[in-house]
């Protein structure tokens, strides 16, 4: 048996095909006892709306599209992405919205999905993560004219509006405080280069060794994962003259690090400090805790969720939001750096 649709309804009912569109949408031209049945005979054979015609005439789909091109092994291990889709279905479902999630392989993926799921209706808006360096997303998400929401920033998206909270200071806070303790060699395991808030956080290490005047300071690019966060860490540790702070860009990956240290017989924070940009469970539990930059992503995935809902219902009153910049929570795993003592060669 195919999809029910609005004319077996009526032929059930014994009613026109407008009776029962008043009575399904909720509009006045039938009386209650009419609507009632209408309703109960729906019910009863399992009929749903079809999104392509409900956009047609001018009804929400009740949902909004995040796609994501990352490996998904590095999403699911990832405690930030997990506290940000449940901010986001928060702040969605309290206004009864679902959240349509797909993890895809690449940009062209992404770029796809977008497109099918405009054609099809299937959704009210999109959230784009994962800014680019020249984004492609962007201008094909400013053609399909479908409200959108960039995590990420400041500015370099178009005309889309954008929540976002200061990368650079955020690294320049980590670097300060390192320096501050006394440490010249630093380095840096980034995430992706073609991300934005990745170059963001290279070009404050180097503006800071600058104008701190560090002996060393290296960004290393990786996937996030942690697998190539040890694989990282290992090389690092393994040069004659080897940092002495190592600034992780996820708390995956500086796990790992710790690991690594831990089997190359290198003492954290005696012989190496660690800081991690994101802080979660995983940075608390392990020994020593780490140092990391705090904020709370579950408020950050309700406030986009917030933009795009206000996008969605009025795009003329959306502006960009500035979230507050991640605080440097400072744990057992920094430490001056052991002076006068020559780093072991590995």
């Amino acid at each position: 048996m195919g999809r029910p649709t609005i004319a077996d309804i009526a032929r059930r009912a014994g009613v026109s095909k407008g009776a029962v569109s008043f009575a399904l949408n909720g509009r006045p031209g039938v009386s209650e006892e009419t609507r009632a049945r209408i309703l109960r005979i729906a019910e009863e054979m399992s009929w749903r709306p079809h999104s392509a015609a409900r956009a047609l005439g001018g009804a929400r789909a009740g949902a909004v599209g995040l796609v994501i091109a990352r490996p998904a092994r590095t999403i699911g291990v990832e405690p930030f992405f997990a506290q940000l889709l449940s901010g986001l279905q928060a702040g969605l479902s309290a206004r009864a919205v679902a959240l349509q999630l797909l993890v895809v392989e690449d940009t062209a993926a992404e770029i796809e999905v977008y497109r099918r799921w405009a054609s099809e209706h299937r959704v009210d808006g999109f959230i784009l993560v994962d800014l680019q360096v020249q984004d492609p997303r962007i201008e094909v998400l400013e053609e399909l004219g479908v409200p959108s929401v960039v995590l990420g920033g400041p500015g370099r998206h178009g005309s889309l509006p954008s929540v976002w909270a200061d990368d650079r200071e955020a690294m320049l806070s980590i670097i300060d405080y390192l320096a501050a303790l006394g440490h010249t060699r630093i380095a840096h395991l980034a995430g992706l280069p073609a991300f934005q808030h990745t170059q963001r956080r290279i070009r404050a290490l180097r503006d800071s060794a600058r104008r701190l005047g560090l002996a060393e300071a290296v960004s290393v690019p990786t996937d996030f994962s942690d697998a190539e966060g040890a694989a990282a860490t290992r090389r690092l540790l393994s040069r004659p003259q080897r940092p002495t702070a190592i600034v992780y860009d996820s708390d995956v990956m500086a796990v790992a690090g710790l690991g690594v240290a831990a089997e190359m017989g290198v003492a954290v924070p005696g012989e190496l400090s660690i800081v991690s940009f994101d802080d979660s469970v995983l940075a608390r539990i392990v020994h020593p805790a780490l140092t990391a930059l705090s904020r709370d992503t579950f408020t950050l995935g309700e406030q986009v969720a917030a933009v795009l809902l206000t996008a969605v219902a009025d795009p003329g009153e959306v502006r960009d939001l500035q979230t507050p910049t991640p605080r440097l929570t400072v744990r057992e795993s920094t430490a001056p750096p052991a002076l006068g003592r020559a780093p072991k060669s590995v």
